[in-house]
């Protein structure tokens, strides 16, 4: 029994030295490993420092790049007042941007891993967590209450002397609506829809008005230079979005609801073509929201006329009622106020 206990002590013993020599081994690669670890947090450290001067450059070099290739000069008064607001906006997030993405890459370099360094945590902070907390929401709510002004100006009562155009989508083309030459827009009734010869619904029978309206199915929106213009938007059918990019607009077309927003252009197509240097210069009007399966083909041109342009036009133009009904429309220099008149003679005769 004595043998047994003695051969089972030093099977004991040696199992006991080769844990001790399997633990030394694993400590000199842990050692070892750390040693790795530091030696690469170095590299990687290094890596941020360089990094840095690299990625600000690279975002120097493609502001530069793309800097006027999206979109040319704002083409209205109203855009280049977002514009201005577009530039504040970029340079308070550029100027935080640059700061915290600096103290981001210095941060990895300066408190990279080493002998000499002690890690310090900490939970909570409250100086810290209002600091965080305030000054962002501070400068969020300079910077909506800048876009709040513009918005506002842009959807306030236009101008007494503005052109009035009314445009309403329609899947999956835009249709304009001018008045004609009393000045006056007819009134509508969605129940008198039809594609054949009433797309919009004008009350003919009701309002003498209507009779000399201008309806453009074309996509095309004419407007002048240097004159507000008052957009009346409307859908016939579901939600689209007047999508004005050269002005800087935009507002939905809701079925049901009408909204507006009125801006001033600037420059005329033939001024834009020379300023851009490009003879097939348009401005775009496009639909903005999507409206269904055809939804990419919704999109039109906005031809902007000085004075002399626009009068040309629309003295070119044939009012719709005459278009669809030749026998029974009024001649070219007969209003619609003339019309009411002969109108209100045959009734009391």
């Amino acid at each position: 029994m004595t043998g047994i206990l003695f051969t089972l002590l030093i099977i004991l013993v040696l199992v006991v030295l080769y844990q001790i020599g399997q633990a030394s081994e694993l400590s000199t690669i842990l050692k070892e490993e750390e040693r790795t670890n530091r030696k690469r947090n170095n590299w990687m450290a290094y890596a941020f420092l360089a990094m840095l001067p690299v990625l600000f450059i690279f975002f120097y070099y493609t502001h530069t790049y793309f800097e006027g290739k999206l979109l040319p000069e704002s083409a209205s008064e109203h855009g280049r007042e977002y514009d201005k607001m577009f530039l504040t906006t970029l340079y308070v997030t550029g100027f935080i941007f640059i700061i915290t993405q600096f103290l981001l890459f210095w941060f990895a370099y300066k408190y990279r891993d080493n002998d000499k360094r002690t890690p310090f945590f900490f939970v909570h902070s409250n100086m810290l967590e209002v600091a965080w907390t305030t000054i962002p929401a501070i400068a969020m709510a300079i910077l909506v209450a800048i876009g709040l002004i513009n918005w506002f100006k842009m959807t306030s009562e236009a101008p007494a002397n503005s052109q009035v155009v009314e445009v309403i989508g329609k899947q999956f083309n835009w249709i304009m609506h001018y008045p004609g030459p009393d000045g006056k827009m007819g009134k509508r009734d969605y129940q008198l829809i039809n594609d054949v010869d009433n797309v919009i619904g004008l009350q003919y029978d009701k309002d003498p008005n209507a009779k000399d309206d201008i309806i453009s199915t074309s996509g095309e929106l004419h407007i002048e230079k240097d004159r507000p213009v008052k957009l009346i938007i409307g859908s016939r059918d579901v939600i689209h979005d007047v999508g004005l990019p050269h002005f800087r607009m935009k507002m939905d077309a809701v079925p049901g609801i009408v909204t507006t927003i009125w801006f001033t252009p600037l420059i005329t197509t033939e001024e834009m073509k020379a300023k851009t240097n490009n003879p097939n210069f348009v401005y775009d009007i496009s639909c903005d929201q999507m409206c269904g399966k055809g939804h990419y083909s919704m999109k039109g041109l906005v031809v902007v006329h000085d004075k002399a342009g626009i009068k040309t036009w629309l003295d070119g133009q044939k009012s719709y009622y005459s278009v669809n009904h030749p026998d029974a429309a009024p001649s070219a220099n007969e209003s619609a106020d003339t019309t009411a008149k002969k109108i209100s003679i045959n009734t009391k005769k």
